[in-house]
């Protein structure tokens, strides 16, 4: 699988789980961070854990490791490093405050549809 595959995909299980606002940027043009960010908003701390973990499991079964998970334990915000796709995982207030799609407003968003 093309690394944008495997970040639909994941894109796709957070969406099954209910997730928020579930956007995909490509920044490998503005950052040698990664590839994807995938951002989404879970409803609560629970809920923020649950989508992470339907992310790990996802890419993992695309055969990407998780090679770092940090901010499990508040909950509020969580990052799952993949290497070429990092996913945000936030509370909405979190989010908010963090503005990552403004702060990374020359990646490329891309349509969840393809």
């Amino acid at each position: 699988m093309t690394t944008k595959e495997i970040a639909l995909t994941a894109a796709r299980a957070l969406e099954e789980k209910k997730g928020i606002g579930v956007k995909l940027l490509q920044v490998a043009e503005v950052t040698t961070l990664a590839e994807y960010f995938l951002i989404c908003t879970g409803t609560s701390n629970t809920h923020v854990n649950t989508l992470c973990d339907a992310v790990e499991e996802a890419v993992e079964n695309c055969g990407e490791p998780l090679l770092h998970r940090e901010g499990h334990r508040s909950g509020t915000w969580v990052l799952l490093d993949f290497g070429s796709l990092v996913c945000h995982v936030f509370t909405d207030e979190t989010r908010a405050f963090y503005d990552l799609e403004r702060l990374w407003n020359d990646a490329v968003p891309v349509a969840l549809e393809e």
